[in-house]
Parts: C-alpha cells; structure tokens; sequence
C-alpha cells in the first residue's frame, strides 16, 4: 500500500479502435482513488473513436506525459494496430520502468506483451485471446484479475471494473476500495450466466468464436511475428 500523503499520478492510454469499457469501467475507480491525478494520453492530442464509434478525448499526447505512479493499458481490437507502433510501445516500457503500478485490461495485455514486459510474468486478457499469452513469454492463469507483484492484469471488458478495485485496494488499502465500490453501487447480478465461455452456452460461445475469427487470426500473425522478435520460444501446443 502507498502512503496516503503520496501524491498519485495515474495514466491511462487512449487509442483508436479502443474498447471505451476498457477505459470508462476503470476510470470511474481510478479517478476516486484519493490524493492522485488522474489522467489520459494518446499519440496526440486528437479525439479518437472507439470500436463502436463512441467520441474519447485525451487530456494530452504520450510525449506530454509525466511520469507516471499507475499505467493503466486498455485493449479494444485498436491493439492491433500499437503492436509495432515503436513510438507508443517505447512510451508503455518507459512509463512501466518507474511506475508502482502498471494495470493491463483485456488485450491491453498484449501490448504490454509487444512492449516486451510480460516475459516470465503471470497475466491474463481476454479469453479469445488467452491462447496468445505464451507468444509474450506470459504464464496464462485463467481468472478474471491476476495480481503478480507491481502488475494487475484484468481478463477482460467488465473485469477491468474488478481489476480497477483490485489495485485501488492495493495503493490505498481496502477500506478506499470498498467505499469506491459502494459509492459507484457496483453489486453486479447479471441476468444470464453467459459471460465466460465455461458457463456459456455452447451455440452462443460457437457464435462468438465465429464473431472473432478474423481478428483472433491477425492477432496471432502478429503475435508469432512479435515473438520472433522478441526471441521468446512459444511452446509447440500454441504453435498448432
């Protein structure tokens, strides 16, 4: 836990083709957490739209960025294109060197992987693309937050809300965290128990399956290529 009379400075990464719940769901906690700053960086200053179109605003560009106290990386089918984006993935290592706490949401976790910080490291991200997670040197533990030392990692869309609460707990204790949740009324009862595939029923998950086909597949053309690059041996079953 960080004292509570250190100032926090907490930055999210903001991206075209973002998945905005990455962002938002994380946001409502982040921007509670007491004594911090919260704040939103993108390549440059420009709004971006989301994967569904929805208008997001950054508070200022990667290179006006101080550094950071929390990085916060979103994912969203964008991730694709900050794969090899030098500029942004040397940003993510530099932030990550000096932060306390670095908080990945969904396929945020592959960027962090492109970066190459993952090697070795326990995380989670989405389940289409959990099967990539060995190409990053990453240990896939299936759980819905995975917590390895400085690194929060949340599976996926709404578990960047769990994960956010997670690390709120873990810089301001858990008090702060549970008087975030009850101030957000956050007490979810979902109506369907559908939102894993191990409780989905099988025609809706075939049907997802069948929705993430195409970009499950260029994730995994780039994932091999990053892995390459990243000399990082990718055991044969993921290879299949």
């Amino acid at each position: 836990m960080i004292p509570h009379d250190t100032h926090l400075h907490i930055g999210s990464l903001l991206f075209e083709g973002i998945d905005q719940i990455d962002l938002t769901g994380p946001f409502e906690v982040l921007s509670r957490i007491p004594n911090s700053t919260y704040r939103i960086y993108s390549k440059t200053a420009a709004p971006v739209r989301d994967l569904k179109g929805l208008r997001l605003t950054p508070d200022a560009a990667l290179t006006d960025a101080p550094p950071l106290d929390v990085l916060h990386v979103p994912g969203g089918h964008g991730q694709e294109a900050l794969m090899e984006d030098a500029a942004v993935l040397g940003w993510i290592r530099q932030q990550a060197s000096g932060a306390c706490s670095i908080f990945s949401v969904c396929t945020g976790a592959l960027i962090c992987g492109a970066a190459g910080l993952l090697n070795g490291r326990r995380a989670t991200t989405h389940w289409s693309a959990f099967h990539l997670l060995p190409y990053f040197g990453a240990i896939p533990v299936n759980e819905r937050v995975v917590v390895d030392r400085a690194w929060v990692f949340a599976a996926g869309v709404t578990a960047g809300i769990d994960g956010a609460l997670r690390l709120a707990a873990e810089l301001r204790g858990d008090e702060v965290a549970q008087a975030i949740q009850l101030h957000m009324a956050y007490a979810p009862e979902p109506p369907f128990d559908s939102g894993k595939p191990e409780t989905a029923p099988a025609a809706i998950l075939d049907q997802a399956r069948r929705s993430a086909r195409l970009i499950t597949a260029q994730r995994e053309q780039t994932a091999r290529r990053v892995a390459a690059k990243l000399d990082i041996a990718v055991p044969t079953a993921c290879r299949e």
